[in-house]
């Protein structure tokens, strides 16, 4: 499992505005006279990463042979990323490997998100959860891409081993508002990988376990309820 971090990603994308305005310089005087119309807050309403955070399965959560991952917890803060269109190119099946495996979609991260992982010694059982909150309708386009990915990616060669890895997909019906659980297995593994996303309202629920004899299932299902309900009573709240 290969570990990737959407933290300086997300700086350097709400950085650019910044960036931008500094380089604009110059006088607003050839404006045009009158108030300009107030930009629509795209990100009003939404969850910081600060508050995702504490949306996130505590430790005690997670069988108990299994420890924090070095460098597998990070959050966007207080900050909102700018929007960024969706790369359209082909999905990189071996993303699916990451830890943020998300980005499969061809969406880089949401405009906030927080994510930690849990694994056991030499990370061959891991445990991932990450939540991604997105502008407007764009969840729900988000979980239309992991179908089209895990179809794309059906079968695809393992980054780690060369091996060939096979990618079975399938709808989850009563977790949050849509799911979806995906399993990677190949031949030469003892154990393989399972998968879930599940969309709460404009969030998106993002899961990964190879724990347990199962290909991990029955601990990403556990793991993925338990978060998505968890979102759920914050986002009544807030």
């Amino acid at each position: 499992m290969r570990i990737k971090s959407r933290f300086a990603q997300v700086l350097a994308v709400a950085a650019l505005p910044l960036a931008l305005a500094a380089c604009s310089g110059g006088s607003s005087d050839s404006a045009a006279p009158g108030k300009e119309p107030k930009a629509k807050n795209l990100n009003a309403g939404l969850m910081t990463g600060s508050q995702l955070k504490g949306v996130l399965a505590p430790a005690s959560f997670f069988p108990s042979h299994l420890s924090p991952m070095k460098d597998g917890f990070t959050d966007s803060g207080k900050q909102y990323a700018s929007t960024v269109s969706r790369d359209t190119a082909k999905p990189d099946c071996v993303k699916f490997e990451n830890t943020t495996w998300l980005d499969v979609t061809g969406y880089k991260g949401g405009a906030s998100f927080a994510l930690g992982g849990y694994a056991n010694k030499d990370e061959t059982e891991v445990m991932v959860q990450e939540i991604d909150v997105f502008q407007g309708a764009t969840a729900a386009s988000v979980m239309k891409e992991v179908r089209a990915a895990a179809g794309t990616c059906a079968s695809f060669t393992n980054l780690q081993d060369h091996s060939k890895a096979k990618l079975v997909g399938t709808t989850t019906p009563g977790l949050g508002d849509d799911a979806y659980t995906m399993t990677i297995t190949s031949a030469q593994w003892e154990n393989g990988t399972t998968l879930v996303a599940a969309r709460v309202g404009n969030a998106v629920v993002s899961v990964t376990s190879s724990t347990g004899k199962d290909n991990g299932a029955a601990e990403a299902a556990k793991l993925a309820k338990h978060v998505v309900d968890s979102l759920k009573a914050a986002q009544a709240k807030s």
